[in-house]
């Protein structure tokens, strides 16, 4: 069970209070699945109202997949708007991982503001996508800012569900236990199987010539 410190936990919500004091409304932007050996990378963009306050809202990756799910339904619920969009393997192949991602980001957004104004968007990291949208880089956002946990739960969510999906594609490789990590198990499937189409060739050393 995740523990929450409450000055921690509100400071989320704080953050963003001060952010729409000065530019009135916001989003945040984050993305999931950058570091993995295979599949698409996912974005999403969340505008939240400001008054609507989550319970154990946080950075996705310090939350159970329980509270990640239970957290995405409400979320998806309640925000003024959502979006969830990702970037291809293909794509990644082609642009690099974090031309993917920015990529992604972008077309969350762009999907996201289809019927709300926005006034800044506030991106995890340090790199920001080509938008004409002012746009500012939060450094760890998904542990700052309310709106960016918002959008690391619905990205990261989001993959989970597409890698269950690839799984029941291509079992053996266990896609829904890893999640398309590098993790131990997962090199010893490439090892034995060989790299399937949803693998990021670039990612992978390649001592057989994959």
């Amino acid at each position: 069970m995740e523990k929450f410190h409450l000055k921690s936990h509100m400071s989320l919500f704080e953050f963003d209070a001060e952010k729409r004091s000065l530019y009135g409304a916001i989003c945040g932007i984050d993305e999931a699945g950058r570091g993995c050996l295979a599949g698409d990378v996912f974005a999403a963009a969340v505008a939240l109202d400001g008054e609507t306050v989550f319970d154990g809202l946080n950075d996705s990756k310090k939350l159970s997949p329980k509270t990640r799910e239970r957290l995405y339904d409400e979320i998806t619920a309640k925000s003024v708007s959502y979006a969830v969009a990702s970037a291809s393997v293909e794509e990644i192949e082609e642009l690099n991982i974090l031309g993917a991602s920015l990529l992604a980001m972008k077309r969350a957004f762009e999907k996201m503001r289809g019927g709300v104004s926005i006034n800044l968007a506030l991106i995890d990291g340090n790199r920001t996508p080509d938008m004409e949208t002012p746009v500012e880089t939060v450094t760890g956002g998904d542990g700052k800012s309310a709106s960016i946990a918002a959008a690391s739960i619905l990205a990261k969510v989001s993959r989970d569900r597409y890698m269950g999906k690839l799984d029941i594609i291509y079992p053996e490789y266990q896609f829904s236990r890893h999640k398309g990590y590098g993790t131990r198990a997962h090199y010893e499937m490439i090892e034995k199987f060989g790299v399937c189409p949803v693998h990021r060739k670039s990612f992978l050393k390649k001592p057989h010539g994959w």
